[in-house]
Formats: C-alpha cells, structure tokens, sequence
C-alpha cells in the first residue's frame, strides 16, 4: 500500500474528537540558542501522555469486523495508546513488551485494564509473541510503525504543525520504527516540498538509522537508554516505514546519552517541561550544534511524558545514571 495526503487527511477527520490537537509553542531559550525561531509540538498533552495515540486510535477504528481483541509489541507508549483505543471501543488488549520497558510505563498500560505481557530481553521478542497472538480469530494486531492507519494516523501531527506554522524551514522528528517519522514527513513534504525534514535518535542501537545505512532492514543489539522509547528494531519484513523514512528523510543525525541527558535537563529547566529522553533528541542535537544550515523557523515533535520519574529526578539533579552496564556520569545543570 501506498500512503498519501489524501490518507493522512482522512485519518484527521476519523480521529477528531477522540485524541487532542496539541499546541505549538515557542521556546524562547531554543530559539536564542538555534539563532531562529524554535518551536515544540507538545504531544506530552494527549490523554495518555504521548503521539501515539493517534496512529493507536485510527488503526483501531479500522481493524476487521468481529474484533474483540487488540495486541501490539510495545516500548510503552504504543501500548498505552492501543490500550486507551481498544477501551474506548469496548475491546480487549494485550500488550506484548520486553523486559528493558520500564515499570512505569508497564503499569500505565495496566491501569487502563489491558494484559500487559513481558516477553524476553528485546522488541523483537515481544513482536514474536504478539504476532502469535494476532493468528487466533477475533485478535488484530496494530504495529507500532509498520501499518498504514498508524502511519497516516501520526501524520496528522505533521499537518497541524503546517496549519500552524506554514513557513517552517526545518522540522525535526524523533526516529525508531519510522511510523512518526513516516507519516510527519509524508505530510509535510506533500504540503511543501522544499522543507527539511531530520530524523533523530540516539546513538546505541538505533536500528532504523543501521537499516538505512545498510540499504535494507537489519538487526541490531538492543541496549538501555535515557530514549528507551526510540528502542527496538524495525522488522526484517517492514513493509512501509523503512522505504518512506529513507526516501523522505532529509539526514537522520545521533545524539550521545550525555547530549539527552542535558537536553532533558534544558527543557525542564528552560520550558518548564518533564518529557521521555526520546522526546529531547531534537533538542539534544541543536544544544550539541549538531543542526546546520538553519535559516529559518525550527520545531521538534515532544512526543510523550511517560518518563519514570525515578530517573528523571536524577536527571535533573545531575546524579549518575546506570543504563545497563554503562555509567552515565551526571552533570548539574549550568555548571
């Protein structure tokens, strides 16, 4: 299948009502730092604290007939908002997440009355155990980035952004299965051409950058991460996220552990906003001066809260920070 305006316009419409349209709001402290206006799409405002409830809801408004039960693999917010969509629908769901999700998020999805079911060390283990759920009648399952009405459903951010900000130069978009990036920059691109459109993630086993890089999809090494939420592959099968985020994508740009460690600490300190690591990589590259060639207007995409608040108290107050076995030294904030 292949996606346009047309289906990112049509999820708008089937999706009104039933997620938020989120502000958009400048920050004055990126803006003196980039040099040009900079602005953040605030999806930390969705009723269940990330983006992906737009993707979650539209896709579950068009499974088969004769559903009575949703299943995803998830990082956490996927799952959240499949759990939040299939409880507005009156349906079940089971969540299918790995061991590095953390507990904070397990519990979100648990809170909306959904099964949430840990499997193994890695996405891809949780994938395996959801795509054996989906074979039994009446259970849909809804990938987090590699399905059409979840792709055109996270490309109604791309448009709101557009409506909102027309003159936008360069948009910048937090990158792990492709589903946002896919659908952010179908839509931007359709509406203008010329805009720039950077993809961000971290550093260590970030599997959509690999699979680009190498041409094709690929495995790589799952490890902790303050952006737990950009974790996990794409799928050796992908059908869709991979081909659109290698020929929409501008560049794709990696950010160090320590480059979103400060940058969660700016936009708390700065704009006065608690968000996931993975929400900060935007950030994270203009602090490190790692965007170049900005001439005009700048936004990022907040995509979630759903932060453990254990760790991100220890963010911003500079503390060391154990992600697996590597030691993230911990810096005050303005020292």
């Amino acid at each position: 299948m292949k996606l346009s305006l047309a289906d990112i316009l049509a999820a708008q419409k089937a999706i009104s009502g039933k997620v938020t349209r989120t502000p958009l709001v400048p920050s004055l402290h990126l803006s003196s730092v980039a040099g040009v206006p900079f602005f953040l799409k605030m999806e930390t405002m969705q009723p269940t604290g990330a983006f992906k409830l737009r993707g979650a809801t539209n896709a579950a408004l068009n499974v088969p007939d004769g559903t009575i039960t949703l299943t995803c693999c998830s990082t956490g917010n996927h799952g959240r908002g499949v759990a939040y969509a299939a409880r507005e629908l009156g349906l079940k769901a089971v969540i299918c997440m790995s061991s590095l999700v953390p507990q904070t998020k397990v519990d979100g999805i648990r809170a909306l009355g959904a099964e949430a079911r840990i499997v193994g060390t890695s996405q891809d283990d949780a994938l395996a155990e959801c795509q054996k759920l989906a074979q039994a009648d009446g259970i849909a399952e809804i990938s987090p980035f590699d399905d059409p009405y979840v792709i055109a459903g996270q490309g109604t951010i791309g448009l709101e952004i557009l409506e909102e900000l027309p003159g936008l130069q360069t948009l910048l978009v937090p990158l792990s299965g492709g589903g946002l990036a896919a659908g952010v920059a179908l839509a931007a691109k359709t509406i203008n051409p010329k805009i720039r459109v950077v993809g961000l993630t971290m550093d260590r086993g970030a599997a959509m950058k690999a699979s680009m890089d190498a041409g094709h999809p690929v495995e790589v090494q799952e490890v902790a991460s303050l952006a737990d939420s950009l974790g996990g592959g794409i799928g050796l099968d992908n059908k869709l996220s991979f081909q659109m985020c290698s020929d929409l994508l501008d560049e794709v740009i990696l950010v160090t552990e320590e480059e979103i460690y400060r940058a969660m600490q700016v936009l708390y300190y700065e704009d006065s906003h608690i968000a996931e690591g993975a929400c900060v990589v935007g950030i994270a590259a203009c602090l490190a001066g790692k965007l170049t060639g900005l001439d005009g207007p700048v936004a990022t995409i907040i995509t979630g809260r759903n932060v453990d608040m254990g760790q991100f108290t220890k963010v911003v107050t500079g503390q060391d920070i154990m992600l697996g076995d590597y030691h993230l030294k911990g810096t005050s904030y303005g020292a």
